[in-house]
C-alpha cells in the first residue's frame, strides 16, 4: 500500500487541498444537487487507483456497469482496475433499506477496511428514512474509528438532508471537509470547491477553486474570478 496522501490525479486540485487527502482521514464532501459531488469523488477514486491504492466505491445511484460508463464519459476509465480487483464498485439500494440503511451501510464498509480508500456516494439516501439523528452521529463516529488503521473514508452528502444542528458536530468530527456549490457566472452556472479544512495536510489549505465538467475531459479547473463573475 502506498503511504502517500490520496491524490485526485489533478495537480491543480491537489495543490488547493494541501497535496491531497492524508491517509486515515474521514472526509465529508458536502454540496447541493448537481454541485459536482459525484464527479469529485470519481476524480479522487481514479487518482487513488493511479497511485496504487485500493478502492471500494459504494454507490446508491448506479449499477456497476453504469458507474464504469459514467466515469469513462469524463475520461476516468476504471475498467482495468475493476477487472484486476484493485477497485470494487458496490451498489446499495439504501432507500429500500429504510431506517436500517445507515447501520447496513456501516456493516458493508467494515468488510472493506483492508482497502486504502472507501467512498460512499452518496449517504443522502441512507438518511431519508432515519428514525433519529443519533443514528447518523453514530454512523460517523464508527467511520471515524475505522480510519485509525490508515483507511481513508469519503462520504458525500446533500446539503440540507440533515438538520443544521446535526451538521456542526459531523463537520467537526471529520478530518477534511470539502464544500461544493453552484454559482451564477453571467449566463451560466459554475461549480466551486471550497477546501474548508484538511487536518494533517502537507501544504496550505483553505482555498476556493472553480471548475467545469466536460464530457471526454472531466474536471477542468478554471480561474476563481470566472467562478465568481
Amino acid at each position: 500500500m502506498s503511504k502517500k496522501p490520496i491524490s485526485t490525479g489533478n495537480m491543480e486540485l491537489d495543490s488547493k487541498m494541501g497535496g491531497g487527502l492524508p491517509l486515515g482521514s474521514l472526509v465529508l464532501i458536502e454540496g447541493s444537487s448537481a454541485a459536482g459531488k459525484s464527479v469529485l469523488t470519481q476524480q479522487i477514486v481514479r487518482g487513488a487507483l493511479n497511485a496504487m491504492h485500493t478502492v471500494a466505491l459504494f454507490t446508491s445511484e448506479n449499477t456497476v456497469s453504469s458507474m464504469v460508463t459514467q466515469m469513462r464519459s469524463i475520461d476516468l476509465d476504471v475498467l482495468d482496475f475493476l477487472l484486476l480487483g484493485r477497485l470494487a464498485i458496490l451498489p446499495m439500494a439504501l432507500t429500500e433499506l429504510g431506517a436500517d440503511a445507515p447501520m447496513a451501510l456501516l456493516a458493508a464498509i467494515r468488510c472493506e477496511t483492508g482497502r486504502s480508500l472507501i467512498v460512499v456516494d452518496s449517504f443522502t439516501s441512507a438518511v431519508i428514512n432515519r428514525q433519529n439523528n443519533q443514528q447518523i452521529l453514530r454512523f460517523f463516529e464508527m467511520c471515524k474509528r475505522m480510519c485509525s488503521d490508515k483507511t481513508t473514508i469519503i462520504i458525500s452528502l446533500h446539503s440540507g438532508s440533515i438538520p443544521p444542528e446535526m451538521m456542526s458536530p459531523i463537520r467537526s468530527m471529520c478530518d477534511a471537509h470539502l464544500q461544493l456549490r453552484t454559482e451564477q457566472d453571467g449566463q451560466r452556472l459554475v461549480k466551486t470547491l471550497e477546501v474548508t479544512k484538511i487536518r494533517g495536510a502537507a501544504g496550505v489549505t483553505g482555498a476556493i477553486v472553480g471548475f467545469e465538467v466536460e464530457p471526454g475531459w472531466g474536471m477542468r479547473v478554471i480561474p476563481i474570478s470566472r467562478a465568481r463573475g
